[in-house]
This record gives structure tokens, sequence and C-alpha cells, in this order.
């Protein structure tokens, strides 16, 4: 077998994480949807987790819904209060762990987990498959698995063993080339390691998608932080150079990510999951590159849950109606075409709520009005002329970042805002030379993308991103 090797940036990982920032623990499974018995994903009679092509009788493995399945299911036990609830969480995750131990399949010194359905992509040209087939997504998500529940203290020291055996073995499928079958790994031309969710029937062939890639990468953090693997470390480091390298090809500026490099498509349903993962991939690492990746992604297309209320200054406002779906959302084939502008003025300032805070295709952000005479219009955000008022999609960095206030006496203005986005006090400030300060975080604070200050006399307050520089560069521990 060939040995691997491949671009490392140097990377290194972080393990004292707080429990809150540990991957998965934000995936739990809800109590309600902890023995699923109808639909294409259900449970058979020995709680395995199985896919039922089109609602049918017969049950299939799949190793990501398992390991997926098992995951939010150890993370509900972790937090769940109720004795019993706790070991039907418990048991539910040990159910998908014997499964994929009992199916795997050994070959080239490596285990590896069979999807047992044949596969065809819906959209993307290339992915198709016969039984079985692999997945680098499902082999880092079975080490997740596995660890994890080595880790738990009601976990007998035997099988405590036997799971991290099985973790070994799949960790090894992630060191194993492409230059016999099967494989879910390979190195590219300019020397950058992939783990691919879909690998192609030729070496080096696959779809590049990137969210499977670091979900896979959490399985690598889990294993190192309980082993200390260096092989695993290695691993982490050299996938991390590759997302931090390929992120401008990830990325589709002001619009929605692509969801992989070989087919470049725009994909609204995981813009979301890349904001989540490349925030988890700073925790992980401490690094800034990521940090920023994470914010560029929020800008470009924020998530459009955010609702509130919408602040007007007084003057004149230009409102929208947009050709979206019927809840306002974007439907790719009316791509938010303007069907009717009009201008309105306000002898006052004035406010309105808005249930969506979205970016239009083709323009900035803006605000969905849901009630009085502007009922489905949209208006921009354009602080101070209109803004919504609070603070929205926080990110937390930790390590903290590093803002840097301009020099030459250049005045900025700071704010301390309350939760109904009343501000309750300003300070401006003013620095002959370059001064820095420390900023856990990040969020869209009263229309503005703005870091919060956490040390000396601006502690609490916000700053305006545009009034600052922020820190961004390379590999924490480079």
């Amino acid at each position: 077998m060939a040995q691997l090797t491949y671009n490392q940036a140097g990377y290194q990982l972080v393990t004292d994480l707080p429990e809150s920032m540990r991957p998965w623990r934000d995936r739990p499974t809800r109590w309600e949807n902890v023995s699923p018995s109808t639909g294409a994903y259900r449970l058979n009679a020995a709680g395995e987790y199985l896919y039922y092509p089109d609602g049918g009788s017969t049950g299939f493995d799949h190793p990501v819904g398992q390991a997926q399945f098992g995951l939010g299911c150890i993370a509900s036990y972790r937090t769940e209060p109720d004795p019993a609830r706790r070991a039907v969480f418990l048991t539910r995750a040990r159910a998908q762990a014997e499964r994929l131990i009992d199916r795997h399949v050994e070959e080239r010194d490596a285990w590896w987990f069979p999807y047992g359905f044949p596969f065809t992509h819906a959209v993307h040209t290339g992915v198709d498959y016969d039984a079985p087939w692999y997945s680098g997504m499902a082999q880092g998500e079975a080490i997740s698995l596995f660890v994890q529940l080595a880790e738990l203290d009601e976990v007998c020291d035997a099988d405590r063993a036997r799971y991290l055996s099985a973790a070994a073995g799949a960790l090894a499928s992630l060191t194993i080339a492409d230059d016999a079958s099967p494989w879910v790994v390979n190195v590219n031309s300019a020397g950058y390691l992939w783990i691919q969710e879909y690998p192609g029937s030729t070496p080096g062939a696959g779809d590049y998608t990137y969210n499977g890639m670091i979900f896979a990468m959490f399985g690598l953090w889990d294993y190192y932080q309980v082993t200390g693997s260096q092989e695993a470390a290695a691993l982490y480091d050299g996938c991390a150079t590759t997302i931090a390298r390929y992120f401008p090809l990830l990325r589709n500026q002001r619009w929605i990510s692509y969801y992989c490099q070989t087919h470049r498509i725009p994909t609204a349903s995981y813009h979301q999951h890349h904001i989540n993962l490349f925030r988890q991939l700073h925790w992980q690492t401490g690094s800034m590159d990521f940090a920023e990746h994470t914010d560029r992604l929020v800008d470009d297309y924020p998530a459009a849950g955010v609702s509130g209320t919408v602040q007007f200054g007084a003057g004149t406002h230009t409102l929208y109606r947009f050709d979206t779906a019927s809840d306002g959302s974007w439907a790719s084939s009316r791509a938010d075409a303007v069907l009717e502008s009009k201008s309105v003025t306000f002898s006052r300032a004035t406010q309105a709520p808005a249930p969506m805070r979205r970016r239009i295709q083709g323009r900035g952000i803006h605000y969905r009005i849901s009630a009085g005479a502007y009922s489905g219009w949209w208006v921009g955000e354009a602080w101070p002329n209109s803004f919504l008022l609070g603070e929205h999609l926080t990110t937390q960095y930790r390590p903290a970042r590093t803002v840097t206030f301009p020099g030459g006496g250049t005045s900025v203005a700071t704010y301390k805002v309350a939760a109904d986005g009343t501000v309750t006090d300003t300070k401006t400030v003013s620095f002959a030379s370059p001064s820095n300060a420390p900023t856990d975080r990040r969020a869209i604070v009263n229309g503005r993308p703005c870091f919060q200050i956490t040390a000396g006399g601006l502690t609490g307050y916000w700053v305006p991103a545009v009034s600052v520089t922020v820190d961004s560069a390379g590999p924490a521990g480079a």
C-alpha cells in the first residue's frame, strides 16, 4: 500500500474545550425522535437505525445515518436528567455501534463500514454506486461514535477497549491511499489531503465534498483527544491545511457556498452547516483562519431565521417586493427578481416587525416587513437608516481574537447595547498609535457586524467591524 504524504501547515489540536464546544454536542437526538418507527429511516426490532428506501419493508445499513443517530443519542444522554430516558439514549447509541462493528468489513488492514444499497446522486453526476460502497464521512463519524462511547463512565472496561479497537480499525482506513479498493482518502496533484465523502471509481476521482470531510475530521479530533495519537493529529493537520487552502473555492462571495469542489453547485441547505463546521474548526485548532472563514460565510448568506423589530430613521426609504417563495425564502426559479419598488418617507423614526432577515440574490441584506401598510415589502439593511434591533447571529471566539483600533487620532464610537437594541452607553475613543484589544465574539448588533471588547476600559462595549481590523493569520501553534 502506498504511503500517504501530504501538505501540513502545522495546525494544532486544542483538546481542553468546554463541553458545549466539543464535536456533536450541538446535534442532540430529541426524545420524541429516539424511537423512529415510520419513514425512510427507522429502527428495526433490535433498535438499529436502518434506511428503508421509499418507506419499504426492507432496511439497509446507512453508516452515516447510524453514526449520527448514535452520536445524537450520546449528546442527549450527557444532558438528560431523567435516568430512564438516559438509559434509552445509551441503549440506542450502543445499538448503532454494535451494528457497525458486526457488519464491518476488513480489507487492506483496516475496518470499513459498507452501505447496503445502491445509490445515485440526484444532482451530482458521477456519484453512482452499486452496493456495497464506502464513504470517508462514514469512516470518520464511526470513529467519533466509538470514541465517545468509550469515554462514558457507564461503559465497562472490556467494552471500552472494544470500542477503541474499532475506532483504531476505522482510523486505519483514513491512512490508506487510493491505489486499490476500497479507498476513501486521496492526495490531489497539489499535495493536499482529502477525505472523500463520495470517492470515485478511479484513483483521485471524487466529489471533494466539504462538509463530509470536516465531519470526518471530528473523528480525528475525538480519537486524538482520548489516545494522543500522533497519526490522527497529522491527518487532522493535513485536512485542516486542505480546508484552509480551498476555502476560496468553497466560498461563493455574497451568496450561498458551494457543496463540493467537483460540481460547484450552491446549496442553501448546507450553507449553515458550513458556518457551524468552520466555527468548530476554529475552536478545535485555535486558528484565526477558521474564525475569519466563519465570519465571511455568516455575512455572505446569513441564517434566515432571524426576526425582530426594524428601526426606521426619519427620512426616505426604498421598499421592494421580490419574487420569492410564499414565506419569503429564496426560490431558485424566482431568483429574488424585483417585482415592484417604491419610496416612502417618515417624518420621524418608526418601527415595524420583521420575521425574516436574509440576503436577496444579487443584492444586500434585507428585512421582510410583516404588519402594517408595508406588510410583505422588503427594506435593505442600512445603519442608521434601517436596521434590526438587538444582537443576532453571534459567533463565539475561542481563543479570543485581537481587534486593532486605528492610530492617528481617528475617532471610533463604541456602544453598550441592551437585549432589545437600546443603546445604553456610548464611548468614543481615539489613539495616537494603533491600539489592540481582545474580543470574544462577533455579532450583528443593530444591523452592523460588531466585535465585543473583553478587557480594559471598553470591556462589554461593541465596536463596529468597519472601524477596526481583526487578526486573521495562520495556524495557531505553527
